[in-house]
């Protein structure tokens, strides 16, 4: 379970963060402000935890609206959020507040208002166990009264707040950041505001943060990683031999738990608009709570032929259901009775079975992600009798392998024991490995060598690489060695497993937080870092040129006609040893000039063998339009859908070679001429039903995601089809 967790932001809405600066593309002060704020709100927001609480303050506001507004010095400051858990509908309501104030000029002292920010910490969270945030953003241009910092400074350190303070345009040497020109009392101001963050710093706790804000918005397109409390997956015995049986066996209590895990992106799931139930008024109910969807549940149903019911189906109860399993073509039934024979039992337990030498273990063996093994808690003997063993593997240069059931009654797994010896622990790194059933042994032809019919190889072969063409390519491939691409002296590895992050996952998790606070803009640019290595280096492209085009000579590329890329292309034939082309002297000899038309009887060898002798982009159309007439035909002259299952699969032969010959608007044009027949009733009557078959069988037009040849997308198709 993570920590608790309490955040005040305390923002400046001051009339000076209306201005706009070029550099940042027109975007006022306030707004540029706000990129830094939304995604730490809505971050909170996507953990879904009720313990992870945040409150607004806004100072030189117009209004005036806290806690302690009778005192002196606090004017201008209002509460625009409690401290509370924060969902989409405050996210929408703190929005339409967060607006620089109009008027040319407004009190409102910023350490007043870190002040009530404290307070409402304090308030909230008493004596209880809690991470205290407090996060300042300001331009620096207001009011900035130092007087009875002490005691502000003395209260943060008392309970531990962490104080985080971001200017815009403030002054930060590490970044690298200077402001030029920069307004007199904003300086001053910034002074001040550097010397009480260094105050929070001072004896044994640093609970103060300083900086410029465009840092802060630059590492928010670097990702967060997530921070999980560990929990086991397995308490029990690491046992070598049968301790109950052997003296000379051992056992030592151990506890498992998670060292890698699969970040997976968020799931979307099915919603629907809700409806207002009757007497129900605008503005009241739970409709009304931030979103105007609800959760779609699914209900399933199992039903059985029955003659007898009504439909011919009958439904039954799950309860009513039993396990089947097949036997080549006949099933066999297994009662609840006699499952439980399939079950095989087993004991909670790590038994170690052998020990494997590391230079014999391959790494493509691992099955799974890691764990760690390590003694049980407050247990000194076990951590040392583990240590032993941990020691042991290390110095002898061997793994270990074990048997792992982590539940009664659950299927064991061969895990590896791994030695892991750090400053500050040691432990056992465990991965699945396959069982003998588990490994598969492929043999795939050789690459240096052709096998002919007859048994013989060739060394040399137009299959094969050139010794000129493997110099050239190793020449090539070191050119691009990874390993050399970083000019970095100071970290000379390039792509490091800390600065390489999945692009799905961060970039699902950054559309969802935009459009969350802003439902109807455009969807915000990729972040830099996740694109960063989808590309080479150009280091090493400018390196490898001469290279690679000496290689693309000596290998013979060719660039192809891309009117002829999509060109369906014949086999190979072999040359008759007597030299003669045979299939020409057939063409020249033939008797009639005229090409067959395609029958009814036999429409796909006939269409087949006419697309291979055509020559232009009439010949294919003519086709697609003797095709249309035989699918007319067909239904036309169906006797109730008697010939639906023959015009589906011509529709399907005539959708693929379509496509392979690159003109996928001819197939589309068949396709809407046949659903203006079925639509229109001229195939004698109503046809729907075959309609209903290409709908089933998914034979729809073709779309720009097949063919780049079309301008037809996924959704025009589906209109199409369903329409």
């Amino acid at each position: 379970m993570a920590d608790k967790q309490a955040t005040v932001y305390v923002i400046d809405l001051g009339p000076t963060l209306s201005r706009k600066h070029p550099s940042r593309g027109g975007v006022s002060d306030l707004d540029w402000t706000l990129t830094y704020i939304w995604d730490r709100i809505t971050a909170t927001i996507s953990t879904g935890r009720k313990t992870d609480v945040i409150g607004v303050v806004g100072f030189r506001t117009e209004n005036t609206d806290n806690s302690m507004a009778s005192a002196d010095g606090y004017e201008n400051i209002c509460v625009l959020a409690p401290i509370g858990q924060f969902l989409i509908g405050h996210v929408r309501d703190l929005k339409r507040l967060l607006v620089p104030s109009k008027k040319g000029k407004v009190g409102g002292d910023g350490f007043s208002a870190v002040c009530i920010a404290v307070d409402m910490i304090m308030t909230y969270c008493r004596r209880l166990k809690y991470i205290r945030n407090v996060v300042l953003v300001t331009d620096g241009r207001g009011e900035w009264d130092d007087e009875g910092c002490e005691e502000i400074v003395g209260q943060i350190r008392e309970e531990g707040i962490n104080l985080t303070v971001l200017g815009v345009d403030f002054n930060d040497e590490e970044y690298g950041f200077k402001e030029e020109g920069k307004d007199p009392k904003k300086a001053r101001n910034e002074k001040v505001i550097k010397k009480v963050v260094e105050m929070c710093n001072e004896g044994d706790r640093e609970l103060g943060i300083f900086g410029t804000l465009a840092e802060a918005i630059y590492e928010l397109g670097k990702p967060r990683l997530k921070k999980v409390r560990p929990v086991t997956s397995f308490r029990g015995e690491l046992t070598l031999g049968n301790p109950e049986t052997y003296n000379t066996a051992f056992s030592i209590n151990v506890e498992r738990y998670p060292r890698t895990a699969i970040a997976k992106p968020i799931s979307a799931s099915s919603y629907t608009t809700k409806t207002e139930k009757p007497g129900e008024g605008a503005g009241e109910g739970p409709a009304s709570k931030g979103t105007d969807l609800q959760a779609v549940r699914n209900a399933r149903a199992y039903q059985i032929e029955d003659e007898a019911a009504a439909g011919g189906m009958m439904d039954i109860e799950k309860e009513q259901m039993e396990k089947g399993y097949n036997y080549g073509r006949t099933v066999v039934p297994i009662s609840t009775t006699d499952e439980a024979i399939t079950v095989l039992e087993t004991e909670p337990g790590l038994q170690i079975i052998g020990f494997v030498p590391v230079e014999k273990y391959r790494r493509y063996f691992g099955m799974s992600t890691t764990n760690i093994i390590v003694g049980a808690k407050d247990n000194l003997k076990a951590a040392m009798a583990l240590s032993s063993l941990i020691h042991a593997l290390f110095e002898l240069e061997s793994y270990a392998l074990a048997r792992l059931v982590t539940k009664k009654n659950t299927a064991p797994v061969l895990v590896l024991l791994a030695p892991f010896i750090d400053a500050d622990y040691e432990c056992l790194i465990d991965v699945q490995v396959p069982f003998a059933e588990d490994v598969r042994h492929y043999r795939f032809p050789p690459l240096d060598k052709v096998k002919t019919i007859s048994g013989k190889f060739l060394d040399k072969h137009r299959f094969l690489p050139t010794p000129d063409m493997g110099k050239l390519m190793s020449d090539y491939v070191d050119k691009m060695d990874l390993m050399t691409a970083n000019d970095d002296e100071d970290e000379p590895e390039y792509a490091t497993v800390d600065e390489t992050f999945s692009p799905v996952l961060h970039r699902i998790n950054q559309v969802v937080r935009w459009r969350a606070v802003h439902p109807d803009e455009p969807l915000p640019p990729v972040h830099e870092i996740l694109t960063k290595y989808d590309h080479p280096p150009e280091s090493l492209l400018e390196a490898t040129t001469d290279t690679l085009k000496k290689l693309i000579e000596a290998s013979d590329v060719k660039k192809v006609d891309p009117k002829v890329a999509g060109r369906k292309r014949e086999r190979e034939q072999p040359v008759p040893k007597s030299g003669l082309n045979v299939e020409a002297l057939l063409a020249s000899t033939a008797a009639t000039p005229k090409k067959a038309k395609i029958s009814s009887t036999n429409p796909i060898p006939d269409f087949k063998n006419k697309l291979r002798t055509t020559e232009d982009l009439s010949d294919l159309e003519e086709a697609g339009k003797e095709m249309l007439a035989v699918l007319k035909e067909l239904i036309k002259y169906s006797l109730a859908d008697a010939n639906y299952g023959r015009v589906c699969e011509i529709l399907k032969v005539m959708r693929e070679e379509y496509i392979e010959y690159d003109e996928p608007g001819v197939y589309n044009d068949v396709l809407q001429g046949l659903k203006g027949a079925i639509v229109s009733e001229e195939l004698d009557g109503d046809r729907m039903e075959c309609w209903d078959e290409i709908r089933y069988n998914k034979l729809g037009l073709i779309t720009k995601g097949e063919s780049e040849r079309v301008e037809v997308d996924d959704a025009e198709a589906r209109k199409f089809l369903w329409g």
